[in-house]
């Protein structure tokens, strides 16, 4: 390993084992900010002048993502503003909600919470409790989460919505859908949403060419709050194990995600000619690719003792 950044010959702080690249702190922090800059500016995933919004759930890499695009769109959007959805989860989300009120204060940046209980009527605590289905925790909450920052991001007025999804939620999430047989997913993997999404306001994923591993190191490095508890339901699902292994194979395979992400990008671009069409749920007006959408059929199937 050198013991000279590649780029200035100042003291290594990283190496990316992928690319063998020994980079000095600085330079490791501009390298994530220059590849986040060419990620946006290869998909064109912002337009001069639009108003950004950004989900945040106060984990790393969602406040990265904020300090990031606060810093390139300044005078190139109408604003940006910090969007965050508390699920009720007991004992977890309070913290993320304080890191994020934190950050965006320090960054001149305006916040806006919303809840399960202001949106769907019950918190997700409630609902797993009551539940009768044999859906895991984060297959209720994913479905409930993607609705519930996008009504958040029609509520704020803002023309895009940037998510902290990285390399790794990318390739993790592509194996799942493999693995479940969901072959139609694989067409909505991209780096920006395409025309014709079942989200009303456009969404982007700005990191989705870095590793996760380098987004923490990023955090750390800049002091970005670090949460310490854990989500109690994160393990429930298939998730938590393909982490695992594709972790397993990166350690002894450098490159093997990025290899992975380029095929789950040339899937989606293949499977995107079969894509169905959004149309609009007949219950809540939301564009699906079926009717009642996944929301209202998911809600159909739960117990929460409001509805």
């Amino acid at each position: 390993m050198s013991s000279a950044c590649d780029r200035c010959g100042a003291p290594t702080f990283y190496r990316r084992a992928y690319s063998g690249e020994s980079l000095c702190r600085s330079c490791f922090f501009d390298s994530i900010e220059d590849k986040v800059k060419r990620t946006i500016a290869k998909h064109s995933m912002f337009r001069h002048g639009e108003y950004v919004g950004v989900a945040v759930s106060g984990g790393k890499d969602s406040l990265s993502l904020l300090r990031i695009l606060t810093k390139l769109t300044a005078g190139h959007s109408s604003g940006i503003v910090a969007l965050t959805i508390d699920e009720g989860i007991e004992g977890y989300r309070s913290e993320s909600l304080e890191y994020v009120a934190k950050v965006a204060d320090e960054l001149g940046v305006p916040h806006e919470v919303h809840s399960y209980k202001e949106l769907f009527g019950f918190t997700l605590d409630e609902v797993l409790r009551a539940r009768r289905n044999k859906l895991t925790s984060c297959a209720i909450c994913g479905t409930l989460r993607r609705r519930a920052i996008d009504m958040a991001a029609e509520k704020a007025g803002v023309d895009v919505l940037a998510t902290a999804h990285n390399l790794d939620d990318v390739v993790q999430t592509f194996m799942i859908n493999l693995f479940n047989g969901d072959l139609k997913r694989i067409a909505w993997i991209d780096p920006g949403a395409p025309s014709g999404s079942c989200f009303r306001v456009r969404r982007v994923h700005p990191f989705i060419e870095i590793y996760e591993k380098e987004i923490a190191l990023y955090a750390f490095g800049k002091g970005l709050p670090l949460q310490a508890v854990r989500c109690p339901y994160m393990d429930e699902g298939i998730r938590t194990s393909v982490r695992a292994y594709l972790n397993e194979l990166e350690e002894k395979h450098a490159g093997v995600k990025y290899t992975l992400l380029r095929s789950a990008l040339e899937l989606s671009r293949t499977a995107r000619v079969e894509r169905p069409k959004a149309i609009k749920c007949a219950r809540c007006g939301f564009p699906s690719t079926s009717d009642p959408c996944s929301v209202c059929s998911l809600l159909e199937t739960l117990n929460p003792p409001t509805l």
